[in-house]
């Protein structure tokens, strides 16, 4: 099944987006109701998925001990890019 969802609609359901993708649905994420984002699962088990996890274990082990993803150096006290 497809699912349309605004943007803004993904922030407060995207927990409950990821299990309509892990179950088997696309979500068709929209601007203004033209859609920009597919989100659909990945196979297991098959080459595409084998070179995800080859990609995320070397770039997990080009990650210095202790950092983090915090990116609060980018943003005033208001949220907002400085």
């Amino acid at each position: 099944m497809k699912v349309f969802v605004e943007i803004a609609e993904t922030f407060d359901r995207f927990e409950e987006l990821i299990a309509l993708v892990e179950r088997g649905d696309d979500i068709l994420i929209c601007r203004d109701g033209t859609p920009v984002i597919k989100m659909q699962p990945i196979p297991r088990g098959t080459e595409s998925w084998e070179k995800l996890s080859a990609m995320m274990a070397e770039g997990r082990a080009n990650v210095p001990a202790g950092a983090t993803s915090n990116h609060d150096d980018f943003y005033d006290e208001h949220g907002l890019p400085r």
